[in-house]
This record gives C-alpha cells, structure tokens and sequence, in this order.
C-alpha cells in the first residue's frame, strides 16, 4: 500500500487508515473475534494507520487494539487514539473534559490498556469550551516532550481553532468528517488545515454505510446504533440520500468498481493531505474498501461524481442538533 504524510510534522502512514470505533461501540454488536481477524487483515495488507478512542465501548476499543497487536511489531501500527468524552455506566455521554491533569489521567489509562509506552497521535474528541485551546495543546506538547506521544493531532474543530492550536505546538492532522455527503470543510477548514500544514484524517467517508451501495430503506437497526437517531437515515432524508447512492453506484459500476470503492476513492483523491479512515468491522467489508487504493479517478471522473452527488445535495444533518452543539467545526 502507498503511503502518505500526515501534515508536514506527522508520521508516514498507509493511503487508507482503519477506523475501529464501530469494532465496540455505536453500530451495534460487532464479533470480537471477527473485529481481531480484520485487523490483522488490515495489517497484512499493509494499513499501519489505526485509529481508536478511549471512550469507544469504554476502554474496550483499545484493549481490542492491544489483543490485535500481541506478537505484531509495535512499530508497524500508527496509533491514533481520541480521548476527552466523558460517558457513564450505561454508555450516556456527559461532556468533554480536557483539564491538563485530565490529560494526563486519560493517557496514563490508554497506555495500560493498549499495552505500548506511548501513542503515535494523540487528540482530543472535540474541543473543550471550559479549557482555552492553548491550554490543551499545552499541556499535550508537555507529553511530547516526555516520550508518552509522538504527536497531537486535533478533531473535529474549526479553522480558528487550528491556528490556535498550531501557534502553540506543530499540529499533525484534523480528524473530521468529509465524504461526497460531508464537504463542510472545503470552504475554510480544509483552506486553513493546508496553510499550517495539518493533514486531514478523513472520518465517516461512506456516510455511515449510506454510501457503502449496501444499504436498504427496509433496513432495522439494533437499540445501540445511533443511526436510528441521525437525520440522515430518517423517513424522507434516507429516501433522497439513497437516490444520490444510487447515482454514484450507476458511475462506479461504468468503471468497474463498486459504490463504496467509488466514494473513498473520491476522498483518497481529494489531496495527497487527506488520508481516509474505513470503519470495516468485517474482513468482507475490508477487502472492498482497500481495492478504492487502486482505483485512479480521472478529471473528468472527478465532475461526472460532482454532479451526480454535488457539494450540499445531502438531505438532513450529519448529527442531530443536540451534538451538533458540541462540534467547533459546525461554529
């Protein structure tokens, strides 16, 4: 697999990263044994860019990463973990909390959970209203310096917040929504983000499986799968995102690739900066979105996917309003 920078300061990583968020948490039951299986599917087709979250099943995201990775080299995985989310026993979600002494404690548990002595990139889930941005980022390079990360990326915040940060301790990506659904970031996020030299960790690239061609009106979703709640798998809004699906799966199949390879393919070719994260759960699902690194997208490529799923043509938002509130990058 072709490799890419994060940013001007970040380590080299896989074209494709995995994201393993769906492995615990948010998308229903996952099979442990199957999650470990395609992770180390991913590894041998050459991934090294893994990304998890301290929050996601509650630790249990990462002690997955660290059964995954017993008896592989460390060095081979790129680490990103997430962490700031505070949540309850019974997975409700009360806040963020990036207070530097937070930090710490959050890092000091993610070590011992992923069994490594430190974290390629470390970041938080989303920004802290109550912690001034420099504070963080602060208290962050405070951890570079003893060895604990290698380097700090952030998520989810606007271009504000990015040169904030930036002006504090080199920034090595943005992990932030972007798909042929998602493109909020193209008017000043992405603009900034390649002023201060940030890579851009794409999260979300098949829609949460609205882009994927897989999925079905008919569909029902399990009481832990928050898409029963986002608005864009809702009554009328699913309706006419699966009609864009449909139109991208008409232009895939004219060039012999499936739709959810079309739809990373088009992020992957957005900037040699952005690097996708696929949210495969199942080695099946893996092996499809690691062929979208072969596929080569053309200029004219690029306009026949615009216009069949133009900039804004998505019906409903990506979070409901309540979160929405908590995303910088929506401000």
């Amino acid at each position: 697999m072709r490799t890419r920078t994060l940013g001007r300061t970040g380590p080299a990583v896989s074209a494709l990263g995995l994201g393993l968020m769906g492995m615990s948490d948010l998308y229903g039951p996952a099979d442990e044994t199957e999650s470990v299986a395609t992770i180390h599917a991913a590894l041998d087709a050459g991934v090294s860019l893994l990304d998890t979250g301290d929050f996601y099943g509650m630790g249990h995201n990462e002690l997955l990463l660290r059964d995954a990775l017993r008896g592989r080299a460390r060095e081979r995985a790129v680490i990103s973990v997430k962490f700031g989310a505070l949540r309850g026993p019974d997975g409700s979600w009360l806040g963020y909390d990036s207070r530097p002494e937070a930090i710490k404690t959050f890092l000091a548990y993610s070590l011992r959970r992923l069994g490594t002595d430190h974290v390629d990139v470390y970041r938080p889930a989303r920004l802290d209203p109550a912690v001034p941005i420099e504070e963080q980022i602060g208290a962050l390079a405070e951890l570079v310096r003893a060895g604990y990360i290698r380097h700090i990326g952030l998520s989810e915040v606007g271009a504000e917040t990015l040169r904030r940060a930036a002006a504090v301790h080199p920034i090595s990506d943005l992990q932030i929504e972007y798909s042929l659904l998602s493109r909020g970031i193209e008017a000043e996020i992405l603009p900034a983000a390649r002023e201060l030299g940030i890579g851009v960790t794409a999260y979300g690239v098949l829609s949460r499986g609205l882009l994927s061609g897989h999925w079905s009106p008919s569909r029902e979703l399990t009481a832990g799968d928050f898409r029963g709640h986002s608005p864009r798998f809702q009554g009328e809004h699913l309706d006419r995102n699966l009609e864009l699906t449909d139109a991208l799966g008409k232009l895939a199949a004219a060039k012999g690739v499936t739709t959810a390879q079309l739809a990373i393919a088009w992020v992957a070719a957005q900037g040699e900066d952005v690097v996708p994260l696929v949210g495969a759960r199942t080695r099946v699902r893996l092996a499809e979105s690691l062929g979208a690194e072969a596929v080569e997208l053309t200029e004219a490529d690029l306009a026949e996917i615009d216009a069949a799923v133009p900039p804004g043509a998505a019906s409903g938002g990506r979070y409901a309003e309540a979160q929405l509130g908590h995303l910088d990058s929506e401000r």
